[in-house]
């Protein structure tokens, strides 16, 4: 009998996992491969030239800064995204005003809020960037031109060609992307946490502040997690890559202030004609990102708890 049930089970996994080896597994293999040739993408005749491109790439000034960017998009976009859908979905479900046979209420009207939020999760992130890079143009934009309008005409930076301020200008947008995904997927979870844990720790004169870090953050830390890890893998690919491709000056400037790996990649294969070397720069993300979760999950390890 036990011997029928794993054959059933392996049926239906088969066709799935072999789908995963020849589309994810298998390309990983072969990138290694080719990071270890002078593969240049243009030609199907190549080299073996062993660990020359990695000890290229350890003297490469622009990978280094590509390096140090997307691992602060890695840990800071997170970070960030994270703790103001905390914050808002908290709002949303425990921040309303004491009502009549409830100690604890969401604010009024909670579903158009969530509604707003997710928003921006419908439209493309090419239209997302595009929108923004209208919106953060120094001369007819329309940050700036809130900045005129209330008097502010001396303070009006060029957001996107200033190398102190263009990454973080870049990472607004991604926060602006990605919160309200996050807002509603919190609010599910803490709509299904019992009212009656809320209501005790009020009737022992626990704040609100105090019920959100003892009673809902510790119920929703799987969740919280798995958030880190997707935003995390989130900023180190192709939604990061895609904002910056298309706002930043060159794409990735000024001065490589915005060069992120995945755009680095790109540039290495498509405009340098380096398809081994940009393969070796793609093993460098993948370790990068297995790092990262790793990190992430031993970190964030912690006893579950169950109501």
């Amino acid at each position: 009998m036990q011997h029928g049930k794993y054959r059933f089970i392996a049926g239906f996994l088969a066709i799935p996992l072999a789908l995963y080896a020849i589309f994810v597994i298998w390309p990983f293999i072969q990138s290694i491969y080719y990071s270890f040739t002078d593969w240049t993408g243009l030609s199907p005749e190549f080299t073996m030239v062993g660990f020359d491109n990695y000890s290229k790439m350890l003297g490469d000034d622009i990978f280094w800064k590509s390096l140090w960017h997307s691992v602060l998009l890695a840990f800071v976009l997170p970070l960030v995204t994270l703790g103001l859908a905390l914050f808002f979905a908290f709002m949303i479900n425990v921040g309303g005003r004491h009502r009549k046979g409830a100690a604890v209420t969401g604010v009024r009207g909670s579903g158009f809020y969530k509604i707003a939020y997710f928003f921006p999760q419908v439209l493309s992130i090419a239209i997302v960037a595009i929108l923004f890079q209208f919106a953060y143009d120094p001369a007819q934009g329309m940050i700036n031109g809130a900045f005129e309008a209330v008097g502010l005409e001396g303070f009006q930076p060029n957001w996107l060609g200033d190398p102190e301020l263009a990454l973080w200008c870049i990472m607004a947008v991604l926060v602006w992307c990605t919160v309200g995904f996050f807002v509603v997927l919190f609010s599910a979870g803490m709509a299904s946490i019992p009212k009656d844990f809320y209501e005790a720790a009020l009737l022992d004169g626990a704040s609100r502040i105090a019920t959100f870090f003892r009673i809902t953050l510790p119920l929703l830390w799987e969740t919280v997690q798995s958030g880190w890890v997707y935003m995390g893998i989130l900023a180190l690919g192709a939604e990061a890559f895609a904002v910056v491709h298309i706002m930043s000056v060159g794409p990735g400037g000024p001065d490589y202030a915005t060069t992120v790996l995945p755009l680095y990649v790109y540039q290495a294969a498509f405009r340098d004609g380096q398809a081994a070397y940009a393969t070796t720069i793609g093993v460098a993300l993948l370790l990068v990102t297995l790092a990262f979760a790793a990190i992430v999950m031993r970190a964030g390890r912690r006893e579950r708890l169950e109501y």
